[in-house]
């Protein structure tokens, strides 16, 4: 199936720096939830991600991500996520994270 790009472009996907990663016992999958700065357009958002099996919590502080930042805001247990990381699975189905391979300008918008 293909799209027009306007369709695309409606996703709105900005690179942001992880500024802490916290433990998620309550989640149903392992995961951290995370707090993101995406520059001063967008600002600081939370999400829940399933990054134990690739990441530890610590490497995760200060390393740059991509993520969706116009989905709603969705309720992960007793958690609001604001935003959907992105990611590919690894060969046994764990995510790895898709991020910009230098470092970029928080808040810059994926084209």
């Amino acid at each position: 199936m293909t799209i027009p790009y306007d369709t695309f472009a409606q996703v709105d996907i900005r690179v942001g720096t992880v500024v802490a990663a916290d433990e998620f016992p309550e989640a149903r999958k392992p995961a951290y939830k995370l707090t993101i700065d995406f520059g001063p357009e967008i600002g600081v958002k939370r999400s829940s991600a399933q990054l134990p099996a690739n990441y530890r919590r610590e490497a995760l502080i200060g390393r740059q991500v991509a993520a969706v930042v116009n989905f709603a805001p969705r309720q992960i247990g007793p958690f609001i996520s604001e935003v959907l990381v992105l990611g590919f699975p690894d060969s046994t189905g764990a995510v790895i994270l898709a991020a910009p391979d230098k470092p970029v300008a928080n808040g810059g918008r994926l084209f």
